[in-house]
C-alpha cells in the first residue's frame, strides 16, 4: 500500500505545473547569455579559429541539448536522487581526482583543473558542485536531529567536505571553487538547522588558520603565490598596468566607457583582444560596455529574480530533501554570480569564477541547465495546482 501511494504521489507531482516565472527567468538569462557570447567572443573566435561564430555555435548546441535535458528532468521525480546521495559523493571525489589521470587531465596556466573529453575541455569541479549539493541534501535530511549539536552536527557534517576541498586546493589549485562549495554547503547546513554560533566559531578559527596556512605556504614554497599578487593588484591594479593589473584595468575601462545606456550591442572596443578571453570570466565587463548601466541592472535584476524564485521553491517544497536541494542549486547560481560581478567591478580580488548562463563553456552550461531541470521539478512538487 505504501509503494502504491508513493507512486501515485509521484505521478501527481509530474502532472503539476512547474514554476512558470522561474522557467521564464532561466530562459531569459540563457537567451541574453548566448547573445552576449556571440558579441563578446567574435574577435577572439576569429583570431583563434578563423571563424567569428565558432564559440557561439558550440554554446548554442550545448544550450539546445541542455534545454531538452532541463525539461526532461523537470518531469523526473527529484526524490530518486535521495536514494543515491552517497553515490553522488563518490562521483564527486572521482570527478575531482580525474584531472590527475595522464593524457586526460589538462594543465592550463599552471593549474590542473580540466580534463580532455575529446571535443573540448571540461572542469570536473562543475560536476562535483552538483553532486555535493545532492549528497548534503540527503545527508542533512538523514541526520537532521544531530544538527543542533556542535560535534555530532556541525563538525561531523563539515568533515565530509575535507576530502573534496583538499583535492581542489592541493591537486587542482582551485581556491575559488573551494570557496563556492564551502559557502553553498554552509548555507544548506544553516537552513537545515545547524546553529549560527557554531559557524561563527568554526569560521573565525578555520578561516584564520586557512589564511595563515596559505600565506605560509606561498612564502615558503611559492605555491599559490599568485594569490598574493592578486590581492596587491586588487588594492592597486595600476601598479602593474601591463602585467597583473592588465585584465582588471581593461575591464574597468569597458565598464566606464559603457555609461548609462552603453555603446551599443556589438560595439565594444575592449573585446578586441584587450580583455583576455572576454567571453569567459570578464563577460560582464562587455555587458557593461555594450548595454551600459541599465543593461547591468537588468542582468543583476534577473539574477535577483532567480534567487527569489529559488527561495520560494525551497520554501514550498513538501520535504526537507527537496527544500535543501533547491537551496543548494539556488545558492550555486547566486554565489557564482555575486563573486563574478564583484571581481569584474574590482570589488574583490580576481578569481577564475564564471558568470552562470553567460560565460562561454558548453559542458558547464549543460550541467547548469540540468540542475535547473531539477529545480523546476521541485517547484512542481510544491505547486498547489
Amino acid at each position: 500500500m505504501q509503494k502504491k501511494g508513493k507512486k501515485k504521489s509521484q505521478a501527481q507531482t509530474v502532472q503539476k505545473p512547474f514554476d512558470f516565472v522561474l522557467c521564464i527567468i532561466v530562459l531569459l538569462l540563457l537567451a541574453l547569455g548566448i547573445v552576449m557570447v556571440l558579441s563578446a567572443s567574435a574577435p577572439s573566435s576569429l583570431s583563434t579559429t578563423g571563424n567569428s561564430y565558432t564559440y557561439v555555435i558550440k554554446q548554442v548546441i550545448f544550450a539546445s541539448i541542455g534545454l531538452v535535458l532541463m525539461f526532461f528532468l523537470s518531469k523526473f521525480d527529484y526524490h530518486i536522487y535521495k536514494n543515491f546521495y552517497k553515490i553522488a559523493y563518490v562521483i564527486a571525489i572521482i570527478a575531482l581526482l580525474s584531472v590527475a589521470i595522464p593524457k586526460i587531465g589538462v594543465s592550463v596556466n599552471g593549474a590542473r583543473r580540466w580534463i580532455d573529453i575529446g571535443f573540448g575541455t571540461f572542469q570536473p569541479s562543475e560536476i562535483a558542485k552538483i553532486c555535493l549539493i545532492v549528497f548534503y541534501a540527503g545527508y542533512l535530511t538523514e541526520h537532521k536531529d544531530d544538527l543542533p549539536f556542535f560535534w555530532k552536527g556541525c563538525i561531523k557534517s563539515f568533515f565530509w567536505l575535507a576530502p573534496p576541498i583538499f583535492i581542489l586546493f592541493f591537486l587542482q589549485d582551485h581556491l575559488s571553487a573551494s570557496i563556492v562549495i564551502i559557502a553553498i554547503i554552509s548555507i544548506m547546513m544553516i537552513m537545515a538547522g545547524t546553529k549560527i554560533k557554531h559557524f561563527l566559531s568554526i569560521g573565525i578559527t578555520g578561516g584564520s588558520a586557512a589564511a595563515a596556512g596559505m600565506l605560509l605556504l606561498a612564502t615558503l614554497t611559492n605555491k599559490g603565490g599568485f594569490r598574493l599578487n592578486r590581492i596587491t593588484t586588487f588594492l592597486d591594479p595600476w601598479q602593474d598596468p601591463t602585467g597583473d593589473g592588465w585584465q582588471v584595468i581593461q575591464g574597468l575601462y569597458a565598464i566606464g566607457s559603457g555609461g548609462l545606456f552603453g555603446v551599443g550591442l556589438g560595439q565594444s572596443k575592449q573585446k578586441y583582444l584587450y580583455i583576455p578571453e572576454p567571453h569567459n570570466d570578464f563577460i560582464f565587463a562587455i555587458i557593461a560596455e555594450e548595454l551600459g548601466f541599465i543593461g547591468c541592472l537588468i542582468v543583476i535584476g534577473l539574477f535577483a529574480a532567480f534567487i527569489w524564485r529559488g527561495i520560494l521553491t525551497a520554501m514550498k517544497a513538501p520535504d526537507t530533501f527537496g527544500s535543501l536541494l533547491a537551496v543548494g542549486i539556488t545558492s550555486l547560481v547566486g554565489i557564482q554570480a555575486i563573486i563574478n560581478i564583484a571581481v569584474v567591478t574590482s570589488s574583490m580580488p580576481a578569481t577564475g569564477m564564471s558568470l552562470p548562463f553567460f560565460s562561454y563553456g558548453g559542458t558547464a552550461l549543460l550541467i547548469l541547465l540540468c540542475s535547473m531541470g531539477v529545480l523546476l521539478n521541485i517547484s512542481r512538487a510544491g505547486s498547489k495546482v
